[in-house]
């Protein structure tokens, strides 16, 4: 499965890191996306949705409502089938507009689902 990690980190603390290495680990294919970096532990990072070579079904989010607020749009153009707020990720105006627009929405911990084989 194509999964999308918005606000992916290369710090190894970070919880979008951690998430990221064990869908990979799990055998998706991952595409990080963080405006400012280029490659998180070989795999390459996307600056935008609109730059994604392929596809994803699942979006993951780790950024907070502040950052997240104006992506609608950006969201629902590449028309995952899921997008999952994980903890702190949580934004119930961008939730709704998903889910109008027919995208599945989650509030939960992509890495609790990972463990758990929920996800």
């Amino acid at each position: 499965m194509n999964v999308c990690i918005i606000g992916a980190s290369q710090k190894p603390d970070r919880y979008s890191y951690k998430a990221m290495m064990l869908l990979a680990e799990k055998g998706h294919r991952v595409f990080p996306v963080h405006p400012k970096l280029s490659e998180i532990e070989g795999i390459p990072v996307y600056a935008r949705l609109a730059d994604l070579p392929e596809p994803v079904h699942t979006i993951t989010m780790y950024v907070g409502p502040d950052r997240s607020a104006e992506m609608a749009d950006e969201i629902t153009s590449i028309k995952p089938q899921r997008v999952i707020f994980n903890p702190g990720a949580e934004n119930p105006v961008l939730s709704e507009k998903l889910a109008k627009a027919g995208i599945e929405v989650l509030e939960a911990c992509t890495l609790v689902l990972l463990k758990t084989g929920q996800f």
